[in-house]
């Protein structure tokens, strides 16, 4: 007797202490998902012309509960008049093999009847397999289309700048159409300039324009030689097959001066004599496109030289014009014979400076090469003197 009760306690107290891991163990086991089907397309819910066809790209998958199966499809809901095709591989078709492991694809075609009004319609896309089932809802309003059209607008349209300055409009260009078009940019500019188009820092020549979109462009003139000071028209042109729009930008250019230094028929050397005064005809230049005013002339000279410039300011150069100023030039007494440079400057109020190495040749005074010969002279005479009287003793 004891010893049943001795059992049936022990089995008791196992039972006790297995039963939570027996509970813990059926709850972990994985519950295994219902298989479903899902239906669907990237734009559901489109604006079309009255008489267009519809083309519509179907998603169909199956979630990882579900085995790969047959899906049938049909129009559960489809308008009076209206028709319409499941198409997969260039063929008509009513039915698609879906795994879970990949979507399947299929296009619906959507096609009006020929009295179709503007309204907005919907459909009812029913795809059925062996163990699941879904319905989509795609709408489509139908309506007069805009026509084809492209217009510009620009946030500056005239721009200032030198002959040198890079013009950058910044232009939008807008497709204000429901159709999406394939658009040429071109331009038309003075001969001295060229034009660019770029979109998001690349250069291009065309691009593509969905209805209704606007894209932002950038449009760059530059001239590749030095013009004058004027306004410079630069059309641009936005061409597709069916629209077109013309913009006119203006490039100010106020024009700059350009100044250089030379001498008569380019000659940037002459000879000067220690300690004298020479003077060299210098020529101050504007080959620019704007006036130079008040320009300074200024020089560069080895240490004890004296220049001077007469007009030491010169009022105003015209473009294309040129003024003869003179350059005094004192080397000092003792400088030694030879080459030496000496830079010449002309500054404008405003703009760059020019300049110009002059290379001057100095020869020593006649008067120093005589007093030098009569010292010698003198020399000679001296020892004559002294080898004739010491020589007769």
């Amino acid at each position: 007797m004891k010893k049943g009760w001795t059992i049936l306690i022990l089995i008791t107290l196992v039972s006790l202490f297995i039963a939570p891991y027996t509970v813990l163990a059926q709850e972990e086991q994985p519950v295994s998902e219902a298989p479903v089907l899902t239906i669907s397309t990237a734009y559901p819910s489109q604006v079309v012309g009255i008489g267009e066809k519809t083309n519509l790209k179907l998603e169909l998958s199956l979630n990882e509960g579900a085995k790969p199966q047959v899906i049938k499809l049909e129009m559960k809901e489809i308008p009076e008049g209206w028709t319409a095709d499941f198409r997969g591989g260039g063929k008509i078709i009513s039915s698609v093999y879906v795994d879970p492991d990949k979507k399947a694809t299929v296009d619906l075609r959507l096609t009006p009847p020929e009295d179709a009004m503007a309204d907005t319609y919907t459909f009812v896309v029913l795809g059925k397999g062996d163990d699941v089932q879904a319905e989509f809802q795609i709408e489509l309003t139908v309506r007069e289309k805009l026509p084809p059209s492209l217009s510009f607008e620009v946030d500056l349209p005239t721009l200032k700048g030198s002959p040198s300055t890079k013009f950058r409009y910044n232009v939008t260009l807008k497709n204000d159409g429901d159709e999406d078009m394939n658009v040429d940019l071109t331009a038309e500019a003075p001969r001295d300039f060229l034009v660019s188009f770029k979109s998001a820092g690349q250069e291009i020549t065309s691009l593509p324009l969905a209805a209704n979109e606007s894209k932002r462009l950038t449009v760059e003139a530059k001239t590749v030689s030095n013009v004058g000071a004027g306004s410079y028209p630069v059309v641009i042109h936005a061409q597709s097959e069916s629209a077109q729009a013309t913009q006119t930008l203006t490039a100010e250019i106020t024009g700059q001066p350009d100044l250089y230094v030379t001498g008569p028929e380019g000659r940037l050397s002459g000879k000067a004599t220690a300690g004298k005064e020479t003077t060299f005809k210098i020529i101050v230049a504007n080959n620019g496109s704007a006036p130079a005013q008040g320009i300074k002339m200024s020089s560069n000279e080895p240490s004890g030289w004296k220049i001077t410039f007469s007009p030491e300011i010169i009022p105003a150069i015209a473009p294309g014009s040129q003024v003869d100023v003179s350059a005094v030039i004192q080397p000092p007494d003792k400088a030694i014979a030879g080459d030496y440079v000496v830079t010449i400057k002309a500054q404008p109020a405003e703009g760059a400076k020019a300049d110009a190495d002059f290379r001057v040749t100095v020869t020593t005074s006649t008067l120093w090469g005589i007093a030098g010969i009569a010292l010698i002279a003198v020399a000679v005479l001296v020892v004559a003197v002294a080898v004739m009287r010491f020589g007769r003793r």
